[in-house]
């Protein structure tokens, strides 16, 4: 069996492609990393350690890449014969890649009639919808009407902290223990493949946001919350008493949301909450705040991390989400000098204000109690 795999970083290797060739797959990383893809083919493995306690080790065998900035017809070839697309390559890189995707789907149409599941494992909601919307721009209608036939592109929801490292191995990669990667079953063509560590759901959305609202919203609160109280990793962010409590606080009116909505078992979604507070509190895993801040306008949409669940608060529950407030407050503060979209977002702030800055960022309008209640903790 034949896996192809967008983006041989930390995370395709770490994650992705580890879990892949447990379950069998021969793993075909694609991606323009000279230096990565020549060691993935002269070594053809490469090690994953966990950042725990005993550094538990394992091996990924059966592996090799292309270099699709060099060899774009073998990324095609491979398309044609694959068993399982996925692409681990950050949200902004998904349009970048569609055209090779496109083009290799057409190749493999002209040779054989067997399903093919593509699968975005992005940060992001809805990854390979978005990943499908882009393919499809290049397309005919009948193109599209044999696509349809053919291959599906079901979303998925995943988690892994992988963090930023410098390995005297270049192949080698340190994880976290935990992770978690959510298949929509119900957007599977043909079988749904076998892969331990996959779980296939009929209903993704409530586990999407169950991530979305935990997961990221939590990174996202220390991070910011860490960069104001002038502090360097998100480690020393959860060390700090304030950022820690903002951050639990943040996470308790998030859980209500989804109580509220998904009807999750109040006491199961908490000891969730515990489990990703200690994820962020592991002392083998020192991310820099810079990293998990990076990108404050897209973090700061109406649908992501921040302002979909306190607009949903509104909606689910009485009361305002004076942590999620604060958290958002301080995303606007957000002025790291290195990161493009910080830049852009205080040249706003600086030109519009922030009242029409956050109506403008984040979707929301003039009047809307969230507005004022960010601004609020802004002043």
């Amino acid at each position: 069996m034949l896996a192809v795999h967008f983006g041989a970083g930390n995370i395709g290797r770490g994650f992705i492609g580890s879990l892949l060739s447990d379950a069998g797959y021969q793993v075909c990383f694609v991606d323009v990393n000279a230096e990565i893809v020549d060691l993935l083919n002269e070594k053809q493995e490469y090690r994953v350690v966990l950042a725990a306690e005993n550094s538990e080790e394992t091996t990924v065998r059966n592996v090799k890449a292309i270099n699709s900035l060099q060899n774009p017809e073998e990324v095609l070839e491979a398309i044609a014969a694959a068993d399982l697309v996925t692409t681990a390559v950050g949200p902004n890189i998904l349009g970048i890649i569609s055209e090779l995707i496109a083009n290799g789907l057409k190749k493999r149409t002209e040779r054989r009639n067997q399903p093919l599941n593509i699968i975005a494992c992005e940060n992001m909601i809805g990854g390979s919808s978005f990943l499908k919307e882009k393919v499809y721009e290049k397309l005919s209608d009948a193109e599209k009407k044999q696509f349809d036939q053919c291959f599906a592109f079901p979303n998925a929801a995943v988690d892994r902290i992988v963090p930023n490292q410098t390995n005297e191995d270049k192949l080698m990669v340190s994880v976290e223990p935990f992770y978690e990667w959510v298949v929509d079953r119900s957007k599977i063509i043909g079988e749904v493949p076998t892969i331990e560590g996959v779980t296939f759901v009929e209903d993704l959305t409530p586990f999407i946001e169950r991530k979305l609202f935990t997961v990221n919203t939590g990174h996202a609160i220390a991070a910011y919350a860490g960069y104001q109280a002038g502090l360097e990793t998100i480690k020393d962010a959860m060390e700090d008493p304030d950022v820690l409590r903002l951050v639990r606080a943040t996470l308790t009116e998030t859980g209500a949301v989804l109580v509220k909505k998904y009807n999750f078992d109040s006491t199961e979604h908490m000891n969730y909450v515990n489990k990703i507070v200690s994820r962020f509190t592991n002392p083998h895993i020192n991310d820099e705040i810079p990293r998990v801040a990076r990108g404050p306008i897209r973090k700061l949409g109406p649908n992501d991390r921040l302002i979909s669940p306190a607009k949903q608060y509104y909606q689910y529950l009485e009361g305002q989400p004076e942590n999620l407030a604060k958290g958002i407050a301080a995303a606007l503060r957000y002025d790291y000098p290195e990161d493009q979209e910080a830049i852009t977002l205080q040249s706003k702030v600086k030109e519009m204000g922030y009242e029409e800055t956050i109506c403008k960022v984040c979707g929301l309008q003039e009047g809307d109690p969230l507005v004022e209640l960010i601004i609020r903790e802004l002043n």
